[in-house]
């Protein structure tokens, strides 16, 4: 996908949720518009690390762009069922024990930490010990098969890399709901609004998947935005515990404000970088 037709996808989508959300205001009114759009500020702001991710594990398998389309489409498929049950589950939980709302502002307010302060270190995915795992149940081919999964040779079914890579990117967004629908609970508790601001959110996902493929050297401190967005809705769920509540369209200005600083530092950071260089030549 070129880069002109990768932003012009995600503009669709993004114009697509803004429009869900004008529906849900004259439908619904103001508040649960401003939740809807909190919402998905949340979940597009923390996709993008795990955007990030993706692109590791497809550079560490050494997969073209061709395959990668297929593995981002089923895995697409299966983040939006993979949400749903995570979205009734979280939500049933948290109105039943409102208490653990606090548990994942501790927890949102320490993995915020912890991407904020590691040290960026190489991965080889190709050892996981997810694969390891699934490799005692299903043998693998040492190539890729087109852009099959399965593959039968000598009437033994075999899985292909690629389905490896599909089982490591469904890993991930699994991880990254661990994170992104507790935060989206210090918007709002409705199940409809937390699941369709994570649908319109995860929909626009291949778009800005290639799309960041294009640009993702430009945006270096993306990463340490999404970090800060975590830390400030973990704490917005911890400080809940002393009643003090901070206030959604409050909310939205912040993360919108953390988002928009981090991709203008990464831009500055980009243009002096090369301007070094530059001068140096």
């Amino acid at each position: 996908m070129s880069t002109k037709k990768a932003l012009f996808w995600v503009l669709f989508w993004v114009g697509l949720a803004l429009s869900f959300n004008v529906g849900i205001y004259f439908y619904s009114g103001s508040q649960k518009a401003m939740e809807f759009f909190g919402g998905y500020i949340i979940e597009q702001s923390l996709s993008l690390d795990n955007l990030f991710l993706f692109l590791i594990i497809f550079s560490s398998f050494g997969i073209g762009p061709e395959y990668q389309r297929r593995v981002l489409n089923y895995g697409i498929a299966g983040a939006i069922i993979l949400r749903l049950i995570f979205v009734v589950l979280g939500v049933a939980v948290v109105n039943k024990f409102n208490w653990i709302l606090y548990i994942f502002g501790l927890i949102l307010l320490f993995t915020g930490l912890k991407i904020l302060l590691k040290k960026e270190k190489e991965k080889d995915h190709k050892n996981s010990k997810l694969l390891k795992f699934m490799g005692k149940f299903v043998p693998f081919t040492d190539k890729l098969e087109g852009d099959r999964f399965f593959v039968r040779k000598n009437k033994v079914l075999y899985a292909t890399p690629l389905f490896a890579i599909l089982v490591l990117v469904e890993g991930s967004d699994i991880i990254f709901a661990i994170d992104s629908i507790p935060a989206i609970f210090s918007i709002t508790r409705d199940t409809f609004i937390v699941y369709t601001s994570n649908i319109f959110a995860i929909m626009g996902l291949r778009s800005l998947y290639f799309l960041l493929e294009k640009v993702s050297g430009a945006f270096k401190y993306v990463k340490h935005g999404v970090a800060v967005i975590l830390i400030f809705t973990g704490v917005k769920l911890a400080i809940l515990f002393f009643g003090i509540h901070i206030p959604i369209l409050l909310s939205i200005g912040i993360i919108a404000l953390i988002l928009a600083l981090s991709i203008i530092f990464s831009a500055i950071s980009n243009r002096m970088g090369k301007a070094i260089v530059q001068s140096e030549l």
